[in-house]
This record gives structure tokens, C-alpha cells and sequence, in this order.
């Protein structure tokens, strides 16, 4: 797994949103404009290599520098990086406008998973044309892949990350938690986060949306298992209003396009910002879906630290 910041796999994104919200009373069109604020995530930086970058070797990513607000908040200089970053963002929620959040996305990709196994072994070739549309072979099943035993690994071993966080750093936890329908995303979101030593007003309780999912193509292992299955084996998980008991949007040898996803990306975004009061936000989903919302992003980055969401009022 893999953890970017920004202030916006398996991954995970911290990302810092500025969400701003103009209000025009005689015009209800609106839109949500996502603005990266840098200089607070080693990921935003162009120097940061995204391929070699370790989240757990640095902190999340959070660069070690001092705030406008450490001399009255930390004026021994007793606090550590997390505590006072955080005093940063509520103070700059504090003095927005009242059309203006900033939010902390911790946007994490899932472990490895049974299909990312089976393209490996088959080669990418043989897997797209032929091995990515049926089920799986005689010994493992790939349609809504499963984590590996590698992938179950990385997820144990950021959870003993998100661990040592809390306890050396003081670290916020996550105030609401959201997943892709997808087994391996609920699996990665389990094993992550189940047992820690979460705040009681804030428990580890994810909703399931159904457009947090991967890019939708032909391959089975984006098609989702139904409803039932997700709430026999997940059982405190919340799905979304409506969630459909069946796969709504996979269909055999079909795929979205790039801009379909864009679009789709763009509409869980604006619900989750509208709806959620949270300043800490945890999604886990898929590296093409964690690359489509950064795409929405202004400028589009690896993993903005920092990130201006802006409602307005056309």
C-alpha cells in the first residue's frame, strides 16, 4: 500500500482541501471549484518521486517546517509537526468565509489484490485480451478480486503505521471514513483501521459509494458482488442512499471512458465535501479512481498536500 498527502495506493492520499462556497441567492446553478494549496506535503513537491516515495519513512509526507500560527499555539516548541499542522487547519477554517473548508483527504489505494497477481503472471498482453474477462482459473478467483496475502500484509502493516502515528505524533485520526464497493477496498479499509485506538465520536464506520470504485471496464474484477454479500461480510459498514443490490454500472466487455470517469469522480467529490462536516476524511478506493479525483484538482498532482475546494453559485 501506498499513502499520498494531500491536503486533498495499496495507497493513501492526504490531501488538504480548501473547499469554498459562493453563494448567489438568485441563481441556484452551482459548482465546486478544488484548488491545491501546497507546501505542506512532500507530495506536491515536483521533486518527489512517486514511484520510489515512502510514505511511512516521513511522516505522511508532511513537510517539516513551522506554521503562522506556532507562536501563540506552540510557543516552546513542545508540539510535534502533527499537532501543529493541525492547529493550522483549524485556524484557517476558522478565519474563511463561510463558503470556504479546508479538509484533510487521506485518499488510500488497496493492497495487492488477487487480479493484480493473476497480470503479472499471465503477462499484461494475455491478461487484457483474454485472462481480465473471465472469472478467474483453476485455483483462485479474480472477479472482484480479493486481497492477496501480500495485499492483506501491506493493509496490517499500515494500520501498525496509523499506530505509531497516534502515539508519536499525536496524529488526528480520520473523522468519517468512505470505501469503493469493491472487495479488496473493503477489505484494505477493514484491516487498516479495525482496532485501532480511534476517538469514540469517531469510530471506524465507512460508508460504501459506489462511484469511489476503480475505472469501469470489461475486466470482472471491476464488477462489484452484490449488496448482500458486502453487508454479510462487512456488517458495520453504511452503504449510501440508494445502493442497488446488484452491480448497476458493469457491463460485460464494456468500459467508461476517461472523461465518463472524470465526471463520475467529480460527483462523489462535490457529495462527499456537501454532505460532511469532517475536516479529516479517509476514502479507500483504486489507483486509476485516486488519479481521477487528483485529476480534478487544480493543479492536478500526484497528491496535492493541500487543495481548494471552491462551491460557487453560477
Amino acid at each position: 500500500m501506498r499513502y499520498m498527502s494531500t491536503l486533498l495506493a495499496a495507497a493513501t492520499i492526504n490531501n488538504l482541501i480548501d473547499f469554498t462556497t459562493a453563494n448567489n441567492q438568485n441563481d441556484h446553478s452551482r459548482s465546486i471549484n478544488y484548488t491545491t494549496v501546497t507546501g505542506y506535503f512532500l507530495q506536491d513537491e515536483p521533486t518527489t518521486n512517486a514511484t520510489t516515495f515512502n510514505f511511512t519513512a516521513t511522516n505522511f509526507g508532511l513537510i517539516n517546517r513551522t506554521y503562522s500560527t506556532d507562536q501563540s499555539y506552540d510557543p516552546r516548541g513542545k508540539k510535534s509537526q502533527w499537532q501543529r499542522f493541525a492547529h493550522q487547519i483549524t485556524e484557517l477554517n476558522r478565519n474563511s468565509p463561510h463558503h470556504v473548508q479546508y479538509k484533510l483527504l487521506f485518499l488510500g489505494r488497496h493492497g495487492d489484490g488477487f487480479h493484480n497477481d493473476a497480470q503479472a503472471f499471465y503477462g499484461t498482453p494475455a491478461w487484457n485480451c483474454f485472462y481480465s474477462v473471465i472469472d478467474g482459473n483453476a485455483t483462485v478467483t479474480w472477479a472482484d478480486a480479493h486481497l492477496s496475502p501480500l495485499g492483506l500484509s501491506q493493509a496490517l502493516n499500515v494500520h501498525t503505521f496509523w499506530s505509531s502515528q497516534f502515539q508519536s505524533q499525536n496524529q488526528p485520526a480520520p473523522q468519517s471514513y468512505y470505501t469503493s464497493p469493491l472487495t479488496r477496498c473493503l477489505q484494505t479499509a477493514n484491516y487498516t483501521f479495525s482496532g485501532l485506538d480511534l476517538p469514540k465520536h469517531h469510530p471506524f464506520v465507512p460508508t460504501v459509494k459506489e462511484l469511489l470504485r476503480e475505472g469501469i471496464s470489461g475486466h470482472t474484477c471491476d464488477r462489484r458482488s452484490n449488496a448482500t454479500y458486502i453487508q454479510e461480510n462487512f456488517p458495520s459498514y453504511k452503504f449510501e442512499h440508494p445502493f442497488p443490490e446488484k452491480d448497476p454500472l458493469w457491463q460485460e466487455l464494456h468500459g467508461e471512458t476517461n472523461t465518463d470517469q472524470s465526471i463520475r469522480s467529480r460527483i462523489v467529490l462535490d457529495e462527499i465535501f456537501e454532505a460532511d462536516p469532517s475536516t479529516y476524511i479517509s476514502i479507500t478506493s483504486h489507483s486509476g479512481e485516486i488519479a481521477s479525483i487528483l485529476g480534478g484538482t487544480t493543479p492536478p498532482k500526484l497528491a496535492p498536500p493541500m487543495t481548494k475546494a471552491t462551491d460557487q453559485y453560477a
